[in-house]
């Protein structure tokens, strides 16, 4: 089943409806019954005149009043922004008067929706395919997609039957795939409108379809898990890509060599860098990059396993307009790293040190003078204990601790964080010393989390974040 990808839940989750527990209470306020099936169908144009042809609010029972309340779009445009984008996909089955509301673009704006092979086709009587009706997706104006598993022509079916594709399409996502160098040609010569690409698990196409369909409008790539990726892919990126401002790269045999291909144009407009578990790159790769790409103010070298604290300390002496660091997964980091971070970068407001299992609590009292750090994650630093913990209860300026999987954290040391009163998020899942205790006394003593109740993480209780990415079931 299609699904639709949200950055971020919505902005309104926190505003409570009592009244309005669910979109199916919002169907017997319109005095119809609810969609029956088992899908939940955001409606294409093929199927609008057949959906509740006959089951409407203008001919429900009911007061004058209720029946006019339930289709004034000046309500309903308000009261939709309340729910979940998979709630829309069920709500705009309702009836034609709140789909014609749920189908202004602005309810779907950061949605992107997620199709897989199987489901752009419909079986025809004979046994033939037909290419699906994309229309429901043009009128609500989506301008990304994710295609899952498809082949060149399957994108080229895509090209030519989504009205958009040309120009209106700005984002595009291939994930485990079989688009060859043609095919990723043919797509970006097509799709004139394209500026954010992503290949992820694609293995079809070679370094020399990037040198062959990359063209300068792309201003965001990211490349995964593609095993034909080496250091010509970089070449080619930094020679066709004047533009770029992020590149998100997890590549296996991407070498040092590489990072020193990007040219003075990209070092001006990259701001964004992500080598995930690029393993073959030391820290002379590091020196090449930070010469490279000095105004990054985004960098993750996670699970670049080889990088010691002396690349840290290249990264701390020369990025300083770094706002977010990811370190993890870098098992040589040990607690003279964090001393240069805290020297030299004084912008750095989100740093990420999880599986770094040679920090210790001296490295936390080096932190503790970081000023502008609001987010610290030490997820599984096995190493940090309640002394650690005590490095940071002077940092003011934190919203986001996460001590997830420290096993020597005592519910004694954990009780010190009421200290943190502007802590927004706390995630203890899979602390020993995370007790029921211990979430009673934090929900006493912590109202910023009060507050942000669902952000709570402790053992293993899972909750949304507002920053994490969710899903949500919805057809054509």
């Amino acid at each position: 089943m299609p699904a639709i990808i949200s950055p971020a839940l919505s902005n309104h989750s926190d505003l409570p409806i009592s009244s309005l527990a669910s979109p199916l209470s919002l169907a017997t306020l319109a005095g119809v019954s609810s969609p029956s099936g088992t899908s939940v169908v955001g409606l294409n144009s093929s199927e609008a005149s057949s959906t509740n042809e006959h089951s409407s609010p203008e001919r429900a029972s009911g007061s004058p009043t209720e029946r006019q309340l339930a289709v004034d779009e000046k309500i309903l445009n308000r009261l939709f922004w309340y729910f979940s984008a998979c709630e829309k996909c069920i709500l705009a089955q309702v009836c034609k008067a709140w789909r014609r509301v749920l189908y202004q673009s602005k309810f779907w704006v950061g949605l992107t929706p997620v199709l897989h092979t199987k489901e752009l086709y419909n079986i025809l009587p004979s046994g033939e395919k037909e290419f699906v009706n994309l229309q429901g997706f043009a009128i609500r104006g989506f301008d990304g997609f994710c295609l899952v598993g498809v082949s060149d022509l399957d994108i080229c079916e895509f090209i030519d039957n989504y009205p958009l594709s040309k120009k209106g399409v700005k984002s595009m996502s291939l994930k485990r795939s079989t688009i060859t160098d043609a095919g990723l040609e043919v797509m970006l010569e097509q799709m004139q409108g394209v500026v954010r690409l992503e290949l992820s698990g694609c293995n079809d196409f070679t370094e020399a379809g990037l040198w062959s369909s990359l063209n300068a409008r792309i201003t965001s790539l990211s490349v995964s898990d593609c095993i034909n990726v080496a250091d010509d892919a970089i070449a080619a990126i930094s020679q066709l890509l004047p533009n770029l401002t992020e590149l998100n790269l997890q590549a296996y045999h991407v070498t040092d060599t590489a990072l020193a291909y990007f040219t003075a144009k990209q070092g001006y407009t990259t701001h964004t860098l992500r080598l995930n578990s690029c393993w073959e790159i030391t820290n002379h790769g590091v020196v090449n990059m930070v010469h490279s790409l000095p105004n990054l103010s985004v960098l993750s070298l996670s699970g670049c396993s080889k990088v010691t604290d002396d690349g840290v300390e290249l990264v701390a002496e020369n990025l300083r307009k770094l706002r977010s660091l990811d370190l993890s997964w870098c098992p040589r980091i040990t607690d003279m790293a964090l001393e240069y971070i805290a020297c030299d970068l004084h912008k750095l407001e989100e740093l990420v040190l999880d599986r770094c299992v040679r920090i210790t609590d001296t490295g936390l009292s080096y932190l503790s003078t970081m000023s502008s750090l609001r987010s610290l994650y030490l997820r599984w630093c096995c190493q940090v204990q309640d002394f650690g913990l005590k490095h940071l209860l002077g940092m003011r300026s934190l919203r986001l601790l996460s001590l997830a999987g420290c096993p020597l954290l005592t519910t004694t040391g954990l009780s010190g964080l009421v200290q943190l009163q502007d802590l927004e998020e706390l995630e203890l899942t899979n602390c020993p010393g995370a007790t029921p205790e211990l979430f009673k006394y934090f929900s006493q003593h912590l109202p910023c989390c009060m507050r942000c109740k669902r952000h709570w993480r402790l053992n293993s209780t899972t909750t949304c974040k507002t920053n994490q990415n969710y899903s949500h079931h919805h057809t054509r």
